[in-house]
């Protein structure tokens, strides 16, 4: 069952959402990941459990639309310099934050949702950051690798690292960052 998204911006159903994340959020923070159930998020977040089960279906559904709304970015990445050092940058930080306790397990929420709705949601922001970096890159003349060359080599191999508790290596996203720039040295 597919969760559905907020028909009105700032409606009950968005008060909902956000105290039933809340809740989730304050939840895991506190107890065992086990020991979560809807009707003890419910409780906390003021709600009934058949509105949750109503518009998620089930706690991994529950849980993979709270990962994926953290997920969110809440801004462009940062400027640093040029537009491959502002990749740089940015995807040291992604990496660090994904290679995390929480950020890991975020990701393994997301993945097991069943709708597919958090996988697309993760994928729309990635692309969106990306294609943000690509556009200055361009704006400046720099050659710059497409979106398709950083999804595949650059960030294809850091979620594997991740989700498969492979080490990430102190200089590994430099090194994949300079491998796929070396393909666009004009």
């Amino acid at each position: 069952m597919s969760h559905r998204e907020n028909p009105r911006p700032g409606g009950r159903s968005a008060r909902v959402q956000a105290a039933v994340h809340q809740s989730v959020r304050d939840i895991l923070a506190t107890m065992d990941r086990a020991d979560v159930t809807i009707p003890l998020i419910a409780q906390r977040a003021n709600v009934t459990p058949s509105t949750i089960y109503r518009r998620w279906g089930d706690l991994q559904e529950l849980l993979a639309d709270v990962a994926a709304a953290r997920l969110r970015p809440e801004s462009e990445p940062p400027r640093i310099g040029t537009a491959r050092e502002d990749l740089e940058s940015w995807i040291e930080q992604y990496a660090d934050e994904m290679a995390s306790g929480v950020g890991r397990q975020m990701l393994r929420d997301i993945l097991s949702s069943v709708d597919g709705t958090s996988v697309e949601k993760c994928r729309c922001y990635m692309q969106q950051q990306l294609t943000v970096l690509i556009a200055r890159a361009e704006k400046s003349g720099e050659p710059f690798p497409d979106l398709e060359e950083l999804m595949d080599h650059v960030i294809s191999p850091i979620i594997y690292r991740i989700l498969f508790d492979c080490p990430l290596g102190e200089d590994y996203v430099r090194e994949l960052i300079a491998k796929v720039m070396q393909k666009f040295k004009g």
